[in-house]
């Protein structure tokens, strides 16, 4: 069976270049690529910079995703909150968040959902894990090490279908490196999405374990993609293969 992944930092619906508030925009640029799941990042809730919307809930009416789930990672002066989403046309039948802040520095997570996809005549659990880390290198070993020691991530089965991405500040291209060893498959040459007008750095990414395959990577291209926010989207179509173990997921 075969999955549309995507993940894009939004930054709150606000254009990069133009600075203007529009979520429909953003809404439309997602359902070009007709993702199964979406992972997004600087999503607001109650913020007056965008009209105080509770913009998970929002872009998922204007998407028809009916599963989703959303925490909150930096309060906002003045009221609100701006934090990680995941949308889903699955069933998400779990989901938890797990600090990952750093001491005097911003707060961050990731956001772990528990997706229930269809698989042939079996039920598959695909756990999807929405991160947004650090601006410092040894700000981000240390988060992504959090990440691997935490539960539940360490007691998944080696076999079940995992997800990580999101905005991984990865200026220096070396955080695949660092999951390597826990199992985790990317690419070599990761597309640029920052900044989205014109794209330099490989801010953002996707890595897959266990029974997944990755057969495209790509960054957004349409013009709705450029303007929508300071990042490009990316999208990936995996497939699950193998059958799921006889114990749980």
């Amino acid at each position: 069976m075969k999955l549309r992944l995507l993940t894009w930092n939004i930054h709150k619906c606000i254009g990069g270049v133009d600075r203007r508030y529009d979520p429909q925009r953003v809404a439309d640029a997602i359902a070009h690529y007709q993702p199964d799941v979406v992972l997004l990042q600087e999503v607001d809730a109650g913020v007056k910079r965008s009209n105080g919307d509770h913009q998970v809930d929002l872009l998922g009416d204007l998407c028809g995703f009916h599963h989703r789930t959303w925490f909150p990672n930096v309060d906002i002066r003045g009221g609100g909150a701006y934090g990680n989403a995941i949308l889903s046309r699955y069933p998400i039948v779990e989901t938890r968040n797990v600090d990952l802040t750093i001491k005097w520095k911003k707060r961050r997570s990731v956001l772990h959902a528990v997706c229930r996809v269809r698989h042939g005549e079996i039920d598959r659990s695909v756990h999807v894990f929405n991160m947004h880390l650090g601006l410092a290198q040894y700000e981000r070993r240390i988060q992504l090490q959090t990440f691997l020691d935490s539960h539940p991530f360490r007691h998944i089965d080696p076999h079940t279908p995992i997800v990580v991405g999101g905005d991984l500040n990865d200026v220096w291209g070396r955080l695949g490196a660092w999951l390597a060893p826990a199992g985790f498959r990317g690419v070599d040459r990761k597309p640029r999405t920052f900044p989205a007008w014109a794209p330099m750095r490989s801010l953002d990414a996707l890595y897959l374990r266990g029974d997944l395959a990755l057969e495209r990577l790509e960054r957004g291209e349409i013009d709705l993609a450029r303007r929508a926010s300071d990042h490009r989207p990316l999208f990936a179509d995996v497939v699950i293969e193998g059958h799921a173990p006889h114990h749980r997921e």
